[in-house]
């Protein structure tokens, strides 16, 4: 594969794992601030369903392409923007694989209440703040990734 279609893929995944992510936390959570029980049900199993679709094939691809880049320009993984690349994109994961456990266990909770006709009990509340503030240092640290994949050519970054 030439570098130029590596890296176009790995620009495209990357583009899809961030709007994934960002469009489905959206949706979730305006989803829970509704209040309405379907709405938030629906919501949860789409969103689990994005993860699994779109957002876990990307999280795969992203350092395979991105390692396999670096190896084609003979870069050191010690590179500071390389190195910081990776401890971030660590981070974000990290955070993410509770926020998918945490995503699952409110899509069953959610699942419950509707079809018992209950509201949501206050685990549910609890479980969703967890899964907001885990998103926060996830998002943060794939904003600053993008930032290095973007600025590594400006003098003094590399």
């Amino acid at each position: 594969m030439s570098y130029l279609t590596l890296k176009t893929l790995h620009i495209l995944s990357m583009v899809l794992l961030f709007g994934t992510g960002l469009g489905s936390a959206f949706y979730k959570w305006m989803a829970d601030r509704s209040g309405n029980l379907t709405h938030i049900a629906v919501t949860n199993r789409h969103v689990v369903l994005a993860d699994w679709l779109f957002t876990t094939p990307t999280v795969i691809f992203q350092p395979i392409s991105g390692l396999w880049l670096v190896h084609l320009l003979d870069l050191p993984l010690t590179t500071p923007w390389i190195a910081a690349s990776l401890g971030l994109y660590f981070l974000a994961g990290a955070c993410w694989l509770p926020v998918v456990w945490l995503q699952i266990r409110m899509q069953r909770i959610a699942d419950l209440a509707l079809a018992g006709q209950k509201p949501l009990p206050e685990d549910y509340g609890r479980l969703a703040r967890r899964w907001f503030w885990l998103g926060v240092p996830a998002f943060t640290a794939m904003t600053l990734v993008v930032a290095l994949m973007v600025l590594k050519h400006l003098p003094g970054v590399e």
